[in-house]
């Protein structure tokens, strides 16, 4: 069983940069696909970004593409969100989550088996 623990964030202006790390425990971690979901208040939780166990395959939501980068450190157990160019519509609270298996409608929360308590992504205008 994975424990995932995010962390990595905070305040931070329009335009600004923050990167969210997910660390995670327990069962090997390069054995887990990996994701970001996010949920503004009042909003269903939203995909972001899905990378696969040895950080091959990378997918992101068009909203956040060529602004946010996923990767992983196996070695460390921990998976990154970098994300750039910040804008206040980005603010929500950021999950990491995993499952053991990559499913092609990877983008639904349903997928994923673990999940972390959550780092709170703040971007004032």
């Amino acid at each position: 069983q994975a424990q995932l623990v995010e962390s990595g964030g905070g305040l931070v202006q329009a335009g600004g940069s923050l990167r969210l790390s997910c660390v995670g425990s327990g069962r090997t971690f390069g054995s887990y696909v990996i994701a970001w979901f996010r949920q503004a208040p009042g909003k269903e939780r939203e995909f972001v970004s899905v990378i696969k166990w040895s950080g091959s395959s990378l997918y992101y939501t068009p909203s956040v593409k060529g602004r946010f980068t996923i990767s992983r450190d196996n070695a460390n157990n921990t998976a990154y969100l970098q994300m750039n160019n910040l804008k206040p519509e980005d603010t929500a609270v950021y999950y990491c989550a995993a499952s053991p298996t990559f499913y092609n409608d990877y983008g639904s929360p349903t997928r994923y088996q673990y999940w972390g308590q959550g780092t709170q992504v703040t971007v004032s205008s």
